[in-house]
């Protein structure tokens, strides 16, 4: 098992960006763990600007496999009196693998204060808590869970997370990194398994800086329906305090 932090420091200076590793203990299948891969997007386009504004969306596009050695590219695309616009690619000797574009946006002053986001159904682990964790050859090796399946609808996740590994790595590009660790939530209406594929995930950021009390997040992920080999499903973060965090969406390819 490889932490993120240590993939990160392992990084070399390239053109607009650095060359990485995805090590086999990031895979899932043939290609990387897609909330790595879009953290590494993220680390690079923090880099390429200086004093960024905190993030607050992010729309990733997950094109094709990332696997082995990858090239992470950042380009602004526009930086304005408030808000700047970054794309990066993440790509391996199979071609482009994914493409996100960052907003980073500063606080506005505004006499808008409307807040009926709603907070965590669930309380956080206690320290008697005993997670469990994925295969060490598996992307999931890398995360402790313990899953709620109480009262869940038929294609519905809710879990507690966090990395086994923590520290040394931003709070964003952490969060990013743990924001798609849980399965489509249509993987729970088979009962078999079959391939699935992440096509999109678009992020809103509703904090400017995320925090948590022992690495833990509350993730949920709900789809109301899959058909014709595609899902679209909505995704929750909370903190350890309740406060949601993220919201999210992402469309799912069901090959089977």
């Amino acid at each position: 098992m490889t932490p993120l932090r240590d993939i990160l420091a392992q990084t070399t200076p390239i053109d607009t960006g650095f060359a990485a590793t995805i090590p086999a203990s990031w895979m899932q299948g043939r290609t990387a763990y897609g909330g790595l891969s879009t953290a590494l997007a993220l680390h690079a386009a923090q880099t390429l600007e200086p004093d960024l504004p905190p993030l607050r969306s992010a729309q990733v596009s997950f094109i094709g496999p990332l696997a082995g050695a990858v090239s992470v590219t950042a380009t602004k695309l526009r930086r304005g009196r408030n808000a700047a616009f970054i794309q990066a690619d993440v790509t391996s000797e199979a071609g482009l693998g994914l493409r996100a574009t960052f907003v980073f946006m500063a606080a506005i002053e505004s006499r808008v204060a409307h807040d009926a986001a709603e907070r965590a159904p669930r309380t956080p682990p206690g320290a008697d808590a005993k997670p469990h964790s994925g295969p060490d050859h598996f992307f999931t090796g890398n995360f402790e869970y313990l899953d709620d399946k109480s009262a869940l609808a038929p294609a519905e996740w809710l879990r507690w997370l966090r990395l086994r590994e923590r520290g040394g790595v931003d709070p964003l590009v952490e969060l990013l990194a743990i924001g798609d660790a849980l399965p489509p939530a249509a993987f729970r209406l088979f009962d078999a398994p079959v391939p699935i594929s992440s096509l999109s995930w678009i992020v809103n950021i509703l904090t400017p800086a995320p925090a948590t009390d022992d690495g833990w997040w509350l993730l949920h992920a709900k789809a109301d329906r899959a058909v014709d080999g595609y899902s679209s499903q909505r995704m929750t973060i909370w903190n350890a305090a309740g406060e949601p965090v993220v919201e999210a969406m992402q469309g799912v390819a069901i090959f089977g």
